[in-house]
């Protein structure tokens, strides 16, 4: 008998970022002993290298979802995300993750949970980490995912097919309102900040504020340890101010450093993730910069080039490309209200198989 368990699990490319997807009936039904036994799949228990289990090593390919079918009525799949903390003996299921979003609805063909007809799926995703909902579209072939195509993005090489993410319910997803402090502009360590959750909870900062003018890359500012000192102390302050409790061990809020746009943009950015600058930008970091970039009293709003009209499309900058994202506006009571975002990702079936942990870690079932 094997001292191993085995557990089934698919390892896809979810726009710019890579994880390993999991059934939920296929992992422990205890919460503690499911996190201890995704900390062994991933080599997340301190090695920053990760090098004993699937994790990469880095914030982008060290992401986890959980997938099952839904339990309510206006969603087909429920679905669960985990960041395994680089580094760290911890993993985080506080936020969302858009990119690893974007193959939920794959998975979810390829493992039979969903049986779709026709050429293009239209899959219903509930959100259990905030409560939001996505619809995901993309095109089908003998009912099965279609993974080649036109479609680019950056932050991944080559193209693939689109999938369109079309997101709802966004506003306050984990803080319960879009300006969580009540204020479309705060101050933190005489520092000027707009603190917003539409998707996911940012601080919003001025570059220029921190001596930066935005072309620097995510290994100069990895390197200045003043800056990540002096980030680390606002977060902690915003994140008290937007209701998150203590974040010091959390991954929310994210930190970006918003400059005037550098190639054409509608802002350009830098992002910690929390305390780890990200090469590109999360899917809902992005929608939640583009929004705070709306509002004139935003510490950010004088920095944007945006576009006329009420269908805002925009591109967000980052340090590897850009991220593009379409944000519907609607006049509520004279309030300006975001009803809903749309973004292009794209994902790719990478692997498919067994990984396995101790069966000190876990029995199976």
């Amino acid at each position: 008998m094997s001292n191993q368990t085995a557990i089934p699990f698919i390892q896809m490319r979810g726009g710019s970022s890579k994880g390993i997807y999991f059934h939920l009936a296929d992992l422990p039904q205890d919460k503690t002993t499911r996190d201890n036994l995704l900390k062994w799949v991933m080599g997340a228990y301190g090695d920053p290298r990760q090098i004993d289990g699937l994790g990469g090593g880095d914030p982008l390919s060290s992401k986890i979802a959980i997938v099952a079918p839904s339990q309510r009525d206006d969603s087909d799949i429920d679905y669960s995300f985990v960041q395994a903390i680089v580094g760290e003996d911890r993993l985080d299921d506080t936020p969302n993750c858009g990119n690893i979003l974007s193959g939920i609805g794959a998975f979810a063909i390829e493992t039979g949970l969903i049986k779709p007809n026709g050429d293009q799926a239209s899959i219903r995703v509930y959100m259990t980490n905030s409560g939001n909902r996505c619809l995901l579209q993309f095109p089908l072939e003998n009912g099965l995912p279609i993974y080649h195509g036109d479609a680019r993005i950056d932050g991944v090489f080559g193209a693939s097919a689109p999938v369109m993410c079309h997101y709802q319910d966004l506003e306050g997803s984990a803080c319960g309102s879009l300006f969580p402090t009540g204020k479309y502009c705060d101050e933190f360590d005489d520092v000027r900040v707009t603190c917003i959750d539409n998707g996911m909870p940012v601080v919003c900062l001025r570059g220029e504020d921190f001596g930066l003018n935005g072309d620097e890359t995510p290994d100069q500012l990895n390197n200045d340890e003043i800056l990540k000192s002096r980030l680390e102390s606002i977060r902690l302050q915003a994140g008290l101010a937007m209701g998150l409790g203590d974040v010091s061990g959390k991954a929310v809020p994210k930190m970006s450093l918003i400059s005037k746009p550098l190639a054409g943009g509608a802002v350009n950015t830098r992002t910690f993730i929390p305390k780890h600058c990200h090469k590109a930008i999360g899917v809902l970091g992005a929608v939640s910069v583009a929004s705070a970039a709306l509002f004139e009293d935003s510490a950010i709003h004088d920095l944007a080039t945006l576009p006329d009209g009420m269908m805002k499309d925009m591109t967000i900058e980052h340090p590897s490309g850009k991220f593009d994202v379409q944000l519907c506006l609607k006049n509520r009571d004279g309030r300006l209200q975001i009803e809903r975002a749309g973004l292009l990702r794209t994902t790719r079936l990478l692997a498919r198989g067994e990984v396995f942990v101790p069966i000190s870690v876990w029995g199976g079932k």
